[in-house]
């Protein structure tokens, strides 16, 4: 069995508590185009790994999406502020795949400014956590978050970054 087909299996397994697989039975099950839709709704944006699996499985997109929510919607700190403070953590670490937070702060109001100020505050993270990557290795991470903000306010094609090759010498 390939890896597509565990994930299928894996994603599809059934609830072991029958009462509550008959009340998802009778749910309207989601479209992956509609999976993909609410993700936008909830979270600003739908993640890469989540277009793959919302093709096997739209239910598994909409709960990750509700729990998402759950954290990320206004509360003592607005959306924009959590977005902006995940980011920054994506600099510090040097996360490609963290920094993609830039875009769901535009969309929830962040301007290019803040998007500068908190990027700033991940380089300042990241020469001062334990093991941290240092500041000038951040900066860089820092920068494409202001150029990916400019590029999304513009309207602009954006990339935060470049598909998976699976290549590190095996395939």
């Amino acid at each position: 069995m390939g890896i597509l087909e565990s994930l299928k299996k894996f994603l599809a397994m059934k609830p072991e508590n029958p009462e509550r697989e008959v009340s998802m039975s009778e749910e309207k099950k989601m479209t992956p185009e509609e999976a993909n839709q609410y993700m936008e709704e909830k979270m600003l944006f739908t993640p890469r790994m989540f277009k793959i699996i919302n093709q096997l499985n739209p239910e598994a997109g909409k709960t990750f999406a509700d729990f998402y929510n759950s954290f990320w919607q206004d509360g003592a700190l607005s959306r924009k502020v959590k977005e902006l403070i995940f980011m920054a953590g994506g600099v510090a670490y040097m996360s490609p795949r963290c920094i993609i937070h830039v875009y769901p702060a535009v969309k929830a109001g962040a301007t290019v400014e803040e998007v500068f100020e908190a990027a700033g505050i991940g380089c300042l993270l990241a020469g001062f956590v334990p093991n941290g990557p240092g500041i000038p290795y951040a900066f860089e991470y820092a920068v494409k978050c202001v150029e990916l903000a400019q590029k999304i306010i513009a309207g602009e094609d954006w990339e935060y970054l470049p598909p998976p090759k699976f290549d590190h010498g095996v395939f």
